[in-house]
């Protein structure tokens, strides 16, 4: 009767193990990796035989979840303090973190729109302007971002009533690209996506109009992957996934293994 006993149990505990490495692993991302996350997840799952799952949305709104138990095993946020702030209060594991990008803002609108980018945020002014597409500064890093350029500028105040706002910066690219908005203040790697580089035009806003946007990945503690999940993050800092997220606009870390 033990021994029948002990077979049932190594049977349970080798189906949950099976269960564990079938499930592979759940993803919160920032919605600015849309174009480049998907190649490098691939890329790890052809070499761990693992299933990857992604998710995007907000930065902030992810921070929100996985501080009330959202079963995430790796947080990509496009707001490095975020991350920092679920290790100190021991939602996510120390020594995790890696800060894996730098991105970019950018002025964009369709190339039908007769708006002439050259005159850069100073065109927000302009009456033919009825409405900017911005992520919503409360929970997204490139909402901030667009708020402080504008300030910059002098111009936040004059052009404040005119935003539309996206959950997400990918809401925002949205709302630019299918009309709904004239222009959006969107991210550089959205701006080079298939969609929007083939359907309108971009200028660079400088970087040191607004606060750098630092995104850092982090292992969530409550995670049942986390060997598997520190690997993804180990991942994202080999040389091809480097050259993935250059390739969006990305400035990366030089150091990769």
């Amino acid at each position: 009767m033990l021994s029948r006993c002990g077979a049932l149990a190594a049977a349970f505990l080798l189906a949950t193990c099976r269960s564990a490495s079938a499930q592979g692993l759940t993803i919160a991302a920032a919605s600015d990796l849309q174009s480049a996350l998907p190649a490098i997840a691939s890329q790890f799952e052809k070499e761990t035989g693992q299933r990857v799952r992604l998710t995007f949305g907000s930065s902030g709104n992810f921070f929100t979840q996985i501080e009330n138990g959202a079963p995430f095993d790796v947080f990509l946020s496009a707001d490095g303090n975020y991350p920092r702030r679920l290790e100190r209060s021991g939602l996510a594991e120390r020594a995790s973190l890696y800060e894996y990008a730098i991105g970019r803002l950018v002025l964009w609108t369709r190339t039908d729109s007769g708006l002439d980018l050259r005159r850069g945020l100073a065109l927000l002014a302009d009456a033919r302007v009825r409405r900017i597409a911005i992520a919503n500064p409360e929970h997204a890093p490139y909402g901030r971002a667009a708020v402080a350029a504008l300030r910059h500028e002098g111009l936040y105040e004059r052009v404040r009533e005119k935003f539309v706002f996206g959950e997400n910066i990918s809401q925002a690219a949205q709302f630019a690209q299918s009309g709904s908005a004239d222009v959006g203040i969107l991210a550089l790697s959205l701006a080079l996506s298939p969609a929007l580089k083939n359907s309108g035009t971009y200028v660079d806003i400088p970087e040191s109009w607004h606060p750098p946007i630092d995104q850092a990945a982090i292992v969530i503690a409550s995670s049942q992957q986390k060997a598997l999940a520190r690997q993804f993050i180990d991942h994202l800092k080999t040389p091809d996934s480097v050259r993935i997220l250059q390739s969006y606009g990305f400035a990366v870390p030089s150091t990769t293994r």
